[in-house]
Protein backbone atom coordinates (compact mmCIF):
# COMPACT_ATOMS: atom_id res chain seq x y z
CA UNK A 1 0.00 0.00 0.00
CA UNK A 2 2.86 2.48 0.56
CA UNK A 3 4.19 1.69 -2.62
CA UNK A 4 0.95 2.63 -4.20
CA UNK A 5 1.07 5.76 -2.50
CA UNK A 6 4.50 6.51 -2.66
CA UNK A 7 3.85 6.46 -6.78
CA UNK A 8 0.49 8.21 -6.99
CA UNK A 9 2.43 11.05 -5.10
CA UNK A 10 5.56 11.16 -7.40
CA UNK A 11 2.94 11.11 -10.28
CA UNK A 12 1.38 14.27 -9.08
CA UNK A 13 4.53 15.53 -8.39
CA UNK A 14 5.72 15.19 -11.55
CA UNK A 15 2.45 16.97 -13.05
CA UNK A 16 3.20 19.89 -11.03
CA UNK A 17 6.75 20.08 -11.76
CA UNK A 18 6.02 20.03 -15.69
CA UNK A 19 3.67 22.75 -15.47
CA UNK A 20 5.62 24.79 -13.20
CA UNK A 21 8.28 24.55 -16.13
CA UNK A 22 5.78 25.67 -18.52
CA UNK A 23 4.68 28.63 -16.55
CA UNK A 24 8.52 29.18 -15.77
CA UNK A 25 9.26 28.95 -19.91
CA UNK A 26 6.63 31.65 -20.65
CA UNK A 27 8.42 34.84 -21.10
CA UNK A 28 6.59 38.32 -20.24
CA UNK A 29 5.72 38.93 -23.61
CA UNK A 30 4.10 35.50 -24.11
CA UNK A 31 2.29 36.66 -20.71
CA UNK A 32 1.30 39.85 -22.08
CA UNK A 33 0.12 38.27 -25.43
CA UNK A 34 -1.99 35.82 -23.21
CA UNK A 35 -3.63 38.64 -21.28
CA UNK A 36 -4.38 41.10 -24.20
CA UNK A 37 -6.09 38.00 -26.09
CA UNK A 38 -8.53 37.33 -22.69
CA UNK A 39 -9.07 41.29 -22.01
CA UNK A 40 -10.29 41.68 -25.84
CA UNK A 41 -12.65 37.88 -25.78
CA UNK A 42 -13.98 39.63 -22.56
CA UNK A 43 -14.56 43.17 -24.52
CA UNK A 44 -16.04 41.10 -27.12
CA UNK A 45 -18.35 39.10 -24.92
CA UNK A 46 -19.61 42.24 -23.47
CA UNK A 47 -19.98 43.81 -26.47
CA UNK A 48 -22.36 40.93 -27.93
CA UNK A 49 -24.25 40.97 -24.80
CA UNK A 50 -25.24 44.66 -25.62
CA UNK A 51 -26.25 43.81 -28.80
CA UNK A 52 -28.05 40.86 -27.89
CA UNK A 53 -29.90 43.14 -24.98
CA UNK A 54 -30.48 45.27 -27.68
CA UNK A 55 -32.49 42.85 -29.97
CA UNK A 56 -34.68 41.95 -27.36
CA UNK A 57 -32.57 39.10 -25.75
CA UNK A 58 -32.77 38.85 -21.67
CA UNK A 59 -36.95 38.99 -21.96
CA UNK A 60 -39.72 36.88 -22.74
CA UNK A 61 -42.15 38.89 -25.00
CA UNK A 62 -44.96 37.86 -27.08
CA UNK A 63 -45.42 38.36 -30.54
CA UNK A 64 -48.06 40.00 -32.52
CA UNK A 65 -48.18 37.63 -35.07
CA UNK A 66 -46.36 35.18 -37.73
CA UNK A 67 -44.44 38.27 -39.60
CA UNK A 68 -42.67 38.86 -36.20
CA UNK A 69 -41.83 35.31 -35.63
CA UNK A 70 -39.92 35.23 -38.88
CA UNK A 71 -38.24 38.92 -38.55
CA UNK A 72 -37.20 37.17 -34.72
CA UNK A 73 -35.57 34.49 -36.43
CA UNK A 74 -34.23 36.47 -39.21
CA UNK A 75 -32.48 38.90 -36.58
CA UNK A 76 -31.17 35.98 -33.67
CA UNK A 77 -29.06 32.69 -34.35
CA UNK A 78 -30.81 31.00 -31.41
CA UNK A 79 -34.77 31.59 -31.29
CA UNK A 80 -36.72 30.07 -28.27
CA UNK A 81 -40.73 30.18 -29.05
CA UNK A 82 -44.29 28.78 -27.33
CA UNK A 83 -47.10 28.49 -29.39
CA UNK A 84 -49.65 28.45 -26.65
CA UNK A 85 -53.49 29.03 -26.42
CA UNK A 86 -55.16 31.76 -24.01
CA UNK A 87 -56.83 29.82 -21.19
CA UNK A 88 -54.29 26.63 -21.59
CA UNK A 89 -53.53 25.89 -17.56
CA UNK A 90 -50.15 23.98 -19.02
CA UNK A 91 -48.92 27.34 -21.48
CA UNK A 92 -49.04 29.11 -18.19
CA UNK A 93 -46.59 26.49 -16.67
CA UNK A 94 -44.50 27.09 -19.57
CA UNK A 95 -44.57 30.96 -19.03
CA UNK A 96 -43.44 30.62 -15.75
CA UNK A 97 -40.34 28.74 -16.58
CA UNK A 98 -39.41 30.50 -19.93
CA UNK A 99 -39.48 34.21 -18.10
CA UNK A 100 -36.51 32.73 -15.82
CA UNK A 101 -34.54 31.20 -18.84
CA UNK A 102 -35.01 34.00 -20.87
CA UNK A 103 -32.90 36.29 -18.25
CA UNK A 104 -30.53 33.39 -17.81
CA UNK A 105 -29.64 32.68 -21.33
CA UNK A 106 -29.26 36.19 -23.31
CA UNK A 107 -27.68 34.31 -26.20
CA UNK A 108 -31.40 33.22 -26.95
CA UNK A 109 -34.61 34.98 -27.78
CA UNK A 110 -37.47 33.58 -26.03
CA UNK A 111 -41.06 34.47 -27.68
CA UNK A 112 -44.16 33.20 -27.36
CA UNK A 113 -46.93 33.44 -30.18
CA UNK A 114 -50.50 32.42 -29.92
CA UNK A 115 -51.98 30.02 -32.20
CA UNK A 116 -54.91 31.59 -32.97
CA UNK A 117 -52.70 34.75 -34.76
CA UNK A 118 -50.96 32.06 -36.54
CA UNK A 119 -52.93 29.60 -38.71
CA UNK A 120 -50.72 29.42 -41.85
CA UNK A 121 -47.31 29.24 -39.20
CA UNK A 122 -48.90 26.73 -37.01
CA UNK A 123 -50.29 24.49 -40.20
CA UNK A 124 -46.73 24.40 -42.17
CA UNK A 125 -44.93 23.40 -38.42
CA UNK A 126 -47.35 21.13 -37.88
CA UNK A 127 -48.24 22.60 -34.33
CA UNK A 128 -51.10 20.45 -32.83
CA UNK A 129 -50.49 19.64 -29.57
CA UNK A 130 -50.43 23.11 -26.53
CA UNK A 131 -48.10 23.73 -25.40
CA UNK A 132 -45.32 23.30 -28.25
CA UNK A 133 -41.99 24.84 -27.66
CA UNK A 134 -40.23 25.70 -30.86
CA UNK A 135 -36.54 25.78 -31.53
CA UNK A 136 -35.11 27.19 -33.80
CA UNK A 137 -31.13 27.57 -34.77
CA UNK A 138 -29.69 29.96 -37.70
CA UNK A 139 -33.29 30.71 -39.23
CA UNK A 140 -33.72 26.79 -38.99
CA UNK A 141 -36.06 24.77 -36.92
CA UNK A 142 -34.07 22.38 -35.00
CA UNK A 143 -36.51 20.67 -32.79
CA UNK A 144 -40.10 20.93 -30.40
CA UNK A 145 -40.80 20.29 -27.31
CA UNK A 146 -44.35 19.25 -27.49
CA UNK A 147 -46.58 18.93 -24.36
CA UNK A 148 -45.04 17.58 -20.99
CA UNK A 149 -43.72 13.97 -22.79
CA UNK A 150 -39.94 14.63 -22.30
CA UNK A 151 -40.22 17.10 -19.16
CA UNK A 152 -41.30 14.17 -16.72
CA UNK A 153 -44.88 14.29 -18.21
CA UNK A 154 -46.06 15.99 -15.14
CA UNK A 155 -47.01 19.39 -14.48
CA UNK A 156 -44.46 20.20 -11.78
CA UNK A 157 -41.31 19.45 -13.68
CA UNK A 158 -38.55 21.78 -12.72
CA UNK A 159 -36.57 25.26 -14.45
CA UNK A 160 -33.62 22.75 -14.91
CA UNK A 161 -35.56 19.98 -16.37
CA UNK A 162 -37.10 22.26 -18.99
CA UNK A 163 -33.69 23.68 -19.43
CA UNK A 164 -31.83 20.49 -20.31
CA UNK A 165 -34.02 19.70 -22.85
CA UNK A 166 -33.74 23.06 -24.53
CA UNK A 167 -30.22 22.63 -24.18
CA UNK A 168 -30.00 18.87 -26.00
CA UNK A 169 -30.99 21.02 -29.24
CA UNK A 170 -27.82 23.25 -28.97
CA UNK A 171 -30.07 26.77 -28.79
CA UNK A 172 -28.93 27.82 -25.33
CA UNK A 173 -25.24 27.27 -24.09
CA UNK A 174 -24.86 24.92 -21.20
CA UNK A 175 -22.64 23.63 -19.03
CA UNK A 176 -23.90 20.73 -17.70
CA UNK A 177 -24.23 17.08 -19.54
CA UNK A 178 -27.19 17.01 -21.76
CA UNK A 179 -26.91 13.24 -21.99
CA UNK A 180 -28.01 12.89 -18.68
CA UNK A 181 -31.25 14.79 -16.74
CA UNK A 182 -30.30 17.01 -14.12
CA UNK A 183 -31.73 15.33 -11.21
CA UNK A 184 -30.18 12.00 -12.39
CA UNK A 185 -26.72 13.49 -12.99
CA UNK A 186 -26.79 14.68 -9.41
CA UNK A 187 -27.80 11.06 -8.41
CA UNK A 188 -24.91 9.96 -9.83
CA UNK A 189 -22.61 12.71 -8.34
CA UNK A 190 -23.48 11.88 -5.22
CA UNK A 191 -23.19 8.04 -5.18
CA UNK A 192 -19.68 8.59 -6.82
CA UNK A 193 -18.79 11.34 -4.04
CA UNK A 194 -20.33 8.53 -1.61
CA UNK A 195 -18.25 5.76 -3.70
CA UNK A 196 -14.56 7.85 -3.13
CA UNK A 197 -15.53 8.44 0.78
CA UNK A 198 -15.67 4.46 0.99
CA UNK A 199 -12.43 3.83 -0.81
CA UNK A 200 -10.53 6.73 1.08
CA UNK A 201 -11.91 5.19 4.41
CA UNK A 202 -11.07 1.52 3.21
CA UNK A 203 -7.59 2.89 2.19
CA UNK A 204 -7.34 4.98 5.39
CA UNK A 205 -7.97 1.64 7.46
CA UNK A 206 -5.32 -0.56 5.39
CA UNK A 207 -3.14 2.19 6.49
CA UNK A 208 -3.81 1.80 10.07
CA UNK A 209 -3.09 -2.00 9.67
CA UNK A 210 0.21 -1.78 8.05
CA UNK A 211 1.40 1.11 10.78
CA UNK A 212 0.17 -1.10 13.60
Amino acid sequence: MDKILQHVAKNVEKQLDSEIERLDALESTDLEAIREQRLQEMKQRAKQKQDWIANGHGEYTELDGEKDFFTVCNKSDNVVCHFYKNGTERCRIVDMHLKVLAKKHLETRFVKLDVERAPFLTTRLKVRIIPTIGLMKQNKTKDFIIGFTDLGNKDDFSTEMLEWRIARSEVIEYSGDVTIPPAEARKQKMLNIQSKKTIRGKLEDSDSDLSD
